[in-house]
């Protein structure tokens, strides 16, 4: 929008918005979706085939204006706050009564300010996105929004006789924005007043601190003010000044990792290290709880770090493994070996029949269904899963009640990858206690674990049945960094456990696991003392679930 000439110059004109919104179209059945764009050149589309062609389309869509926005200049510095137009209602957590026209959220709870940016929000759903010109702190507020670009900050006039204010009348005083010059400032997309401001103007003059050094600072760190950390503007006017140049420093640092050649996990965990105690002070100072939020998982982060680096390296304390031999590539953390242990633990508890291959089906589709109670099938899954017995440990499984299919075992077993079918698993559905506490990066792990032992080319070359499969599986699970299975303190795995767990009696264990040497899964096998001792071998050593 343009100003009307003769306006006032503290006036600027409105931040843009574009939002691109998917509705439902005809018939719930049906599936079929609307996709309508606010500004008004842009015709509403339909997609009959659903909200996946709907998405695509609305993202080609708003790659298309900002696209447009770039070709025009991106965002204008003199351009208020789109997200402040609409009283913050955007990030603001008691936005009801806003968006009912209630009262306003307090100032406090705003805290607009800083340079314009073009941000893009999307909604988790895929159904709404948002591109708007808006403040930097309301950007960084926004739960999923990105900032794309910023905007320089507009210029401004100096008053007559500023310059001898500071001096002889060549001397100008340093920008406020740190990047600017010729009499630019930083213009906040409030123009409320500071109270700070008003109060120190009223006090009088404040006294002047002392210098940091005695020579003047290079102009490349005078221009350093401000910088971007995770998708986050940090404000060029953020106290305490060490808090602003340690974010902006780790901002630099994590841009620099990225382009290194090498990874190196031992700097990426102390980088995280640092982020998770600067947001940490960043959310104390300025109250964000998204920041808090963000420091949590900076120090998650930093842990799985440094759980990947000692992985890697194949060591675990207490154990004495020789450094000359190739660091081994796990394909799970020690904390997922913990978590793929509890589904071992939950699948030998609650499967319907204890037979080895409906216990093998149980733990399969547990994995399938573990986020959310549904999951996909196909029939070349559970044929690679129960060869020829697929069917009849289906039909134990529905009737058991463990099971629910939306078809017949016949439909099931006919599905290709292509349209697989959706199962369900009563226990596990969100209306359930929920018997797990992963997320669903630790779930597709485990479960490309599970898949990679029980589909093991040497052992199906061997024709091993479900029972040699699980016993394959229960020990890559309980081994130690060096390969040998059970704890240190013990020397091997307890028979009658693995028995139980294998649906096997303790004297067939020792029997599958001869074909598990065999199959070059384990170096040894020995079942004397009623424990079962052993190695796994170089090449299933990745497997691995380090005790």
């Amino acid at each position: 929008m343009a100003v009307e000439a003769g306006a006032r110059r503290e006036e600027r004109v409105a931040g843009r918005v574009w939002t691109v919104r998917l509705d439902p179209h005809g018939r719930p059945s049906a599936g079929a979706v609307r996709l309508f764009c606010s500004r008004p050149t842009c015709a509403d589309e339909r997609f009959p085939g659903g909200a996946t062609a709907g998405r695509k389309a609305a993202i080609g869509h708003v790659n298309t204006h900002l696209a447009r926005i770039r070709e025009g200049g991106g965002p204008r510095g003199e351009a208020w706050c789109a997200c402040r137009a609409a009283d913050c209602a955007w990030h603001t957590p008691d936005s009801t009564a806003v968006r009912r026209g209630g009262a306003n959220p307090a100032a406090g709870a705003v805290r607009c300010g800083g340079p314009v940016v073009l941000a893009v929000y999307a909604d988790r759903a895929g159904r709404l996105w948002r591109i708007a010109e808006m403040c930097a702190r309301c950007a960084a507020a926004t739960p999923n929004c990105r900032v794309l670009d910023t905007a320089p900050p507009p210029a401004r006039t100096a008053p007559a006789g500023a310059g001898q204010a500071w001096g002889s009348p060549d001397t100008k005083p340093e920008p406020a924005g740190g990047t600017v010059g010729d009499g630019a400032a930083a213009v906040f997309s409030d123009h409320t007043s500071s109270l700070a401001a008003d109060a120190a103007s009223a006090a009088g003059p404040a006294a002047v601190p002392r210098a940091r050094t005695s020579s003047p600072a290079p102009a490349s760190r005078r221009a350093k003010q401000w910088g971007k950390i995770a998708q986050r503007t940090v404000p060029h006017d953020l106290e305490p000044d060490v808090l602003r140049l340690e974010l902006i420093e780790l901002g630099d640092a994590f841009r620099a990792y990225q382009q290194r050649p090498e990874p190196d996990l031992v700097l990426l965990a102390e980088l995280h290290e640092r982020k998770a105690r600067a947001f940490a002070l960043w959310a104390d100072v300025t109250g964000d709880g998204s920041l808090h939020h963000e420091a949590k998982r900076a120090q998650k982060a930093a842990q799985t770090t440094r759980e990947m680096h000692a992985n890697r390296g194949g060591q675990a304390a207490g154990d004495t493994v020789s450094g000359d031999g190739p660091v081994v590539e796990r394909l799970l953390t020690r904390q997922q070996a913990v978590h793929a242990r509890s589904v071992l633990d939950y699948t030998a508890a609650h499967a319907p029949r204890p037979e080895a291959e409906v216990r093998l089906a149980v733990l399969m589709l547990t994995l399938r269904a573990v986020r959310a109670g549904t999951g996909n099938i196909t029939g070349q899954d559970l044929t690679g899963w129960l060869h020829n017995d697929a069917e009849r440990v289906l039909e134990h499984l529905v009737a058991n009640g463990w099971l629910r299919l939306p078809g017949t075992i016949a439909e099931v077993m006919a599905s290709r990858s292509e349209d697989p079918t959706a199962i369900a698993v009563p226990t596990l559905l969100p209306e359930r206690p929920h018997p797990f506490g992963f997320g669903k990066t630790t779930r597709a792990r485990i479960s490309g674990w599970t898949q990679k032992a029980v589909g093991d080319r040497k052992i199906r070359n061997k024709k091993a049945g479900a029972a040699t499969r699980l016993l394959a599986l229960y020990t890559a699970a309980h081994t130690r960094p060096d390969g040998r299975l059970g704890p240190a303190e013990d020397g091997g795995l307890d028979l009658n456990q693995v028995a139980a767990f294998t649906a096997l009696t303790p004297d067939q264990v020792g029997e599958h696991a001869g074909l598990l040497v065999a199959a070059d899964w384990l170096t040894e096998a020995d079942t004397a003392g009623g424990r079962l001792r052993g190695q796994l071998t170089e090449r299933v050593l990745p497997l691995g679930g380090l005790l």
